[in-house]
């Protein structure tokens, strides 16, 4: 029980890692339409329903909904995207504004914005009607204003930073939003960028990338094998199994010809797309490569459970019980990462899961729940997005492929395009989220009542206090140690009259006020509590910590509230601060160059 609760903790402090992370989405953005009606009846003109609309919603799709997801789940996405000027990119935008997603997409007049009109009638969805299709490319200045806000878009976020490289996921559906210009810039300005993940159809056509992370589908990693056979001359791509197992007969995956098989060279057909290579856009079509055909994206198990088939690609396992997509997947991770130049390559297999592989050899197996297929629309940009931000949080292999599998499954709960946010993963984690009910500013009888709920529900306490006066990085890095040590941190700042006492009186640089806002706006903060004694130890007392922090290089006995910690059952601990990071060394400074200002009567002359 204490291991499930200490792996919990642990997940969830990636979680909180990640905030305000920034990250940059370009693709294909979609509106997403969903029209509720109810039927009791046939039409006497054909067997057919007669609906009675009931209600109608929007939502952000395709890239759209893969910012949405990352600003849900607590980071700080920013979205560069062709959108239309009609009536589906006026809402699409309404649907950025509101998920908090900065909207840097780029109008393009006279190209609809793509739009999947979904209805449904007791929540099984009836029909679906697409607009906006790969016919409708932009055109040579659409193109160049896309390129000016990607360079832009980049800027900014490394500002937001700090001049740290930020986080890019590109959602190539093939909705003509990533034409080969687009493509030619991303591959040539790798470098911008410290993680990259690729969520693409064809994925033959970002081989140069070199992505920290891939996410295909079973069915676009099977074409992806399907077409390097193709090149290499190759009929068969035989599967390795685990030895053994003498149940389990050699099965094969068998590529044949698609219906209108290109026999030509890639760069003699004006209908096959140009590749990437390793370096960068690839006109000799040395890599798989070719506009994926209608036939080759219908994929489907058998009735026996154990052969995948597709236009051109079949998948025969019949020969070894047991053999399954999973296993299938696993079985090519090597070759897939070897045509992808990804780091990481997750085959999602939609309700049963993914397989994720790392090219140092790791592998690991998530597991989904099957729900209706209304349920699940989207759940794959909730995924991708999980998985970018804990791979740019730094978090391992296994930790990612938890998380992205758990956000997964709490998005398919309810029909509708799936978004995840932050406090229900927490939650999904048994942790403690922040809500209207507690605010994260309490007084003292309040505070009793969140640490015996807490309490109850078997969560552990962190308590640290301070005067807290100029909010700097010492801080911040002190208090993410510390909410690390538990489930709950509460921070108790001294009263604006008690730090007169212990600082002197031109203390405190800032009303309390300030000082216990600024603290509450920290996502590693739960609750901040006043108090007007130069000593915590009546709080101490009410709060009774499992763990009380300072901060300082000095043994834990030489802090003046240990005892009464101890006694109470608790543990102290210290934490030392950033060097060179304090209140007191902040004000000198800021003197010391008031003092310059008024000496230096060149200074004086120059704008603030």
């Amino acid at each position: 029980m204490a291991e499930a609760a200490a792996e919990q903790r642990r997940l969830a402090s990636v979680v909180e890692s990640w905030q305000g992370r920034p990250v940059l989405v370009i693709g294909d953005a979609m509106l997403d339409e969903w029209r509720f009606a109810e039927s009791d009846r046939l039409c006497r003109e054909a067997p057919a329903p007669v609906l009675t609309l009931r209600r109608r919603i929007s939502a952000a799709g395709g890239a759209a909904n893969t910012a949405v997801n990352i600003a849900a789940l607590g980071g700080r996405a920013l979205l560069v995207a062709p959108v239309g000027a009609d009536v589906a990119g006026d809402e699409l935008h309404d649907c950025l504004d509101r998920a908090g997603v900065w909207d840097r997409t780029v109008n393009q007049p006279g190209r609809p914005t793509p739009l999947k009109r979904r209805m449904l009638a007791g929540n099984q969805i009836l029909l679906r009607e697409d607009s906006g299709e790969p016919d409708d490319p932009l055109d040579p200045e659409g193109v160049q204003r896309l390129l000016t806000a990607l360079d832009c878009a980049t800027e900014e976020l490394c500002a937001v930073a700090g001049g740290e490289a930020p986080t890019m996921v590109v959602c190539d559906y093939g909705l003509g939003a990533l034409p080969a210009p687009v493509r030619a810039w991303l591959v040539a300005n790798r470098e911008r960028y410290a993680t990259v993940a690729l969520d693409a159809h064809d994925l033959a056509d970002w081989r140069g990338l070199a992505p920290t992370v891939v996410t295909p589908s079973f069915a676009e990693a099977t074409r992806l094998l399907a077409r390097a056979a193709r090149r290499s001359g190759g009929t068969e791509l035989h599967l390795d199994h685990p030895d053994g197992d003498p149940a389990d007969g050699p099965s094969e995956l068998t590529v044949g010809a698609a219906p209108g098989d290109r026999t030509t060279r890639a760069e003699d057909s004006p209908a096959v797309r140009t590749s990437t290579g390793p370096t960068g856009p690839d006109p000799a079509g040395t890599g798989p490569t070719g506009e994926p055909t209608p036939g080759e994206g219908r994929v489907a198990m058998t009735g026996d459970g154990l052969s995948v088939t597709a236009t051109g690609v079949t998948v025969n396992a019949a020969a070894g019980e047991g053999v399954d997509r999973a296993m299938l997947a696993e079985s090519r991770l090597a070759e897939l990462h070897a045509h992808t130049g990804a780091d990481v390559v997750a085959v999602t297999l939609d309700t049963e899961g993914a397989v994720v592989g790392a090219a140092d050899g790791e592998r690991r197996r998530s597991h989904s729940t099957p729900v209706p297929a209304s349920h699940a629309v989207g759940a794959g940009d909730a995924y991708l997005a999980a998985m970018t931000l804990a791979l740019a949080a730094g978090a391992p292999l296994s930790t990612a492929a938890q998380l992205a599998q758990l956000t997964a499954t709490i998005t398919v709960s309810d029909t509708g395009t799936c978004v995840c946010r932050r406090e229900d993963l927490l939650s999904a984690l048994d942790q403690p989220v922040r809500d209207a009910e507690h605010p994260v500013v309490v007084d003292g009888d309040e505070l009793s009542a969140i640490v015996a709920a807490q309490r109850d529900a078997g969560r552990s306490v962190i308590f640290t206090n301070g005067c807290f006066d100029v909010l700097h990085r010492g801080h911040v890095r002190y208090l993410e140690q510390a909410r690390a040590l538990g489930d709950l941190l509460i921070v108790a700042v001294n009263a604006d009259e008690s730090v007169r006492r212990l600082k002197g009186p031109d203390r405190p640089v800032n009303p309390v006020e300030d000082r216990a806002t600024l603290l509450a706006a920290l996502s590693c903060v739960d609750h901040v509590v006043v108090f007007e004694e130069d000593s915590p130890a009546a709080l101490i007392e009410v709060v009774r910590p499992d763990v009380y922090v300072k901060g300082g290089d000095y043994p834990p006995e030489m802090v003046p509230e240990a005892p009464l910690v101890r006694r109470l059952g608790g543990q102290v601990r210290t934490l030392g601060y950033v060097p060179d990071r304090s209140t007191s060394r902040i004000i000198e400074r800021i003197r010391t160059h008031s003092q310059e200002r008024e000496t230096d009567p060149s200074m004086s002359s120059k704008p603030s």
